[in-house]
């Protein structure tokens, strides 16, 4: 009988066309090329016919090493989690064992199953070590990213303002209520403006994300103050039945401010200058 790993690494050779498009169907690999999921295969197959599949050093698991690490890091900097990450790449794993045993109804099915499974689950370990590697180092640059995207501004004494821009998400209304307590405490601030002149769509779940931020402001014995809800994010809130309950709102940040210099019991008035 023909080597067993000789007859697997022949099988992937002979049906990789039917797994690389199997594969560019699969999460990890999209908008990747053909080529991309054909290197990895290869990889694959390499290890397979080194009789190594269980080995992450592998001379066919090096050839690859870097290019899953790019893949692998690229979902991750677009906002998958390492464990998300994980399930993508385990996902391969199925078009390929059941292609296999599907082929197959001799003494070689089950051996042959078993060393794919475990080539493939050697791959996913050897991706996720370049993930864990690397994965520390960017949480800290997110969050590093987070706090310069949401700067707490001091605009008079005792008035704070967060400008809002782009899309808020959950990660980054924590780290701007985070910020904004703390400046609130270091402050003494009675008064807290956000301004989301600068967010591009206000639905459901921003609105919500500014709730909880202004309840958590209050609770700090702030008073807060959204502004800079322009006409038609005020039309899309009206459509979409969003009520801000009994939160002050403003037209814009120079009405906020004077809305906070009242609320400190100042009264912004034009000089006289006879």
């Amino acid at each position: 009988m023909q080597d067993i790993n000789v007859s697997v690494a022949e099988f992937l050779d002979h049906h990789g066309d039917e797994i690389v498009d199997a594969w560019q169907r699969r999460t990890f690999f999209a908008g990747r090329t053909g080529g991309d999921c054909r290197a990895v295969l290869n990889g694959v197959a390499e290890v397979v016919l080194a009789g190594r599949p269980e080995d992450p050093t592998a001379a066919g698991f090096d050839a690859i090493r870097d290019l899953l690490g790019e893949i692998a890091m690229d979902r991750i900097r677009r906002g998958e989690t390492a464990a998300q990450t994980a399930v993508t790449l385990h996902d391969l794993k199925p078009p390929v064992v059941e292609l296999w045993t599907s082929s197959r109804d001799g003494d070689d099915a089950l051996p042959g199953a078993l060393r794919l499974s475990t080539a493939l689950d050697t791959l996913r370990l050897v991706a996720m070590e370049l993930v864990g590697g690397e994965s520390a180092d960017l949480v800290e640059e997110r969050q590093q990213l987070l706090e310069l995207s949401t700067p707490v501004i001091r605009m008079w004494d005792g008035i704070l303002a967060v400008p809002l821009i782009g899309t808020l998400d959950s990660a980054r209304t924590q780290a701007t209520m985070e910020g904004l307590l703390q400046a609130i405490v270091d402050q003494q601030a009675r008064v807290a403006i956000l301004d989301i002149t600068g967010v591009s769509t206000v639905d459901t779940a921003v609105a919500q994300h500014l709730l909880r931020t202004v309840m958590a402001a209050r609770l700090m014995g702030a008073k807060c103050v959204i502004s800079g809800i322009r006409p038609q994010i005020a039309q899309t809130m009206v459509q979409l039945g969003i009520d801000l309950g009994d939160v002050t709102t403003r037209a814009t940040l120079a009405d906020a401010l004077a809305y906070g210099l009242r609320q400190i019991g100042l009264v912004v008035a034009a000089a006289d200058n006879h």
